[in-house]
């Protein structure tokens, strides 16, 4: 797999209070199996040989119980600058994961929080195609007059408004130009009266499965909670779950 240009998703993780548990979640659930490379602070989950994603216990109870997505750069300190200057908020780093890799995390100008990876010898995703794999990435937002210009200025990237959709947009690197085969990331709003008012704007991350309706039984059988769907879109079923602490996520089988 070659490494991944600047703004694309190479790396998703989760910060739990309790990392045991969620390797037996995600473990059952995914099939995932787990891995500690040394100096990564966290366990990596696998699919067959391939790493596809991370999990690490919370160092401060105060933290949200989250997916985060990381997205690419060669240098996470200029693209950290450039969103701070763009509206975003510095939230931690950029900081050296030992020889793996610098990180950094952002929030855009609604308060959605996401990474920045500088890669070292950790290039991120070696799988994206199986079942367990990471599928996509959705802005979801109450102000997307603000969050727009910041990741098509930070990222550079070029927006498509999905028709037929309320408001949805798909972001691709400018190279690769507007449209649906080129998109690395959706962004949606959240509209009043169809979400509760207390929740925050985020970044929803989504995995592969075979079936959805039978991922959902599975979550819901290791003690995870449906909270929309399954229902047919575009791009394949999908339901967005939430796992027995709390982190949200979602399911879709193409």
């Amino acid at each position: 797999m070659p490494d991944f240009a600047e703004g694309v998703p190479c790396w998703v993780d989760c910060a739990l209070p309790d990392a045991a548990a969620g390797r037996r979640f995600y473990g059952a659930l995914f099939g995932w199996t787990f891995r500690e490379p040394p100096g990564a602070g966290e366990s990596y989950a696998y699919v067959g040989p391939h790493p596809v994603a991370g999990l690490y216990r919370k160092p401060d109870g105060r933290l949200p119980t989250a997916w985060t997505v990381h997205f690419a750069t060669p240098d996470a300190a200029r693209l950290t600058d450039r969103a701070v200057a763009a509206g975003g908020t510095g939230i931690s780093g950029p900081q050296a994961v030992g020889e793996l890799g610098v990180r950094a995390l952002v929030a855009d100008p609604d308060g959605a929080v996401f990474g920045l990876w500088q890669p070292g010898t950790d290039k991120g995703f070696r799988e994206l195609t199986a079942p367990g794999s990471y599928a996509w990435s959705e802005v979801r937002t109450r102000d997307s007059a603000a969050v727009d210009p910041f990741y098509e200025h930070v990222f550079r990237y070029v927006g498509y408004d999905v028709p037929g959709t309320s408001g949805e947009r798909l972001w691709s690197p400018e190279e690769a130009g507007p449209g649906v085969d080129t998109a690395v990331l959706g962004r949606a709003v959240l509209e009043a009266g169809e979400v509760p008012d207390e929740l925050p704007a985020h970044v929803l991350v989504q995995f592969r499965v075979g079936d959805c309706g039978k991922a959902v039984e599975a979550a819901r059988g290791l003690g995870g909670r449906l909270r929309r769907g399954p229902r047919e879109t575009a791009y394949g079923d999908f339901a967005e779950l939430e796992d027995d602490q709390g982190a949200v996520f979602g399911v879709v089988a193409e």
